[in-house]
């Protein structure tokens, strides 16, 4: 099989000043902590993409999906390479639930200043290149 770069789509979703993060299990990112998202899908918009993974993963529905950046993620390890396109989505109500166990272990909202450890790899890169956004 040859070597590909992914497209990923990581989903930030702001409430009461904390973000929705969820400790991955499963192969790609074990036992870090990331925002909903996934795959970009081919012929599927962005937005499309951040909406159909948040629903998938935590069961909320997102709206008013802005994009805010994009990371280069090479998992040296795993051999793998991503590049993930952010956005910032929008979530009034609701609790997240766990809809894919074998790959989330929990699902918290979680303050800018006080993260857990250790971050997803993509979200460590984008915090690291937008130091404003902690």
């Amino acid at each position: 099989m040859s070597k590909e770069v992914r497209v990923g789509v990581g989903v930030i979703i702001f409430r009461n000043n904390r973000i929705l993060l969820g400790e991955r299990i499963g192969a790609h990112g074990a036992h870090t902590w990331a925002t909903p998202g996934g795959h970009l899908e081919l012929g599927e918009s962005i937005e499309e993409c951040a909406i159909r993974e948040t629903l998938e993963e935590t069961g909320l529905v997102v709206s008013r999906i802005k994009k805010l950046g994009f990371t280069n993620d090479i998992f040296a390890a795993e051999d793998k390479h991503y590049i993930t396109l952010f956005v910032i989505a929008n979530c009034e109500d609701g609790e997240a639930e766990i809809r894919e166990p074998n790959k989330c272990l929990q699902w918290q909202w979680c303050a800018l200043d006080d993260l857990p450890e250790p971050l997803f790899l993509p979200l460590t890169n984008l915090l690291q290149e937008n130091p404003e956004l902690k």
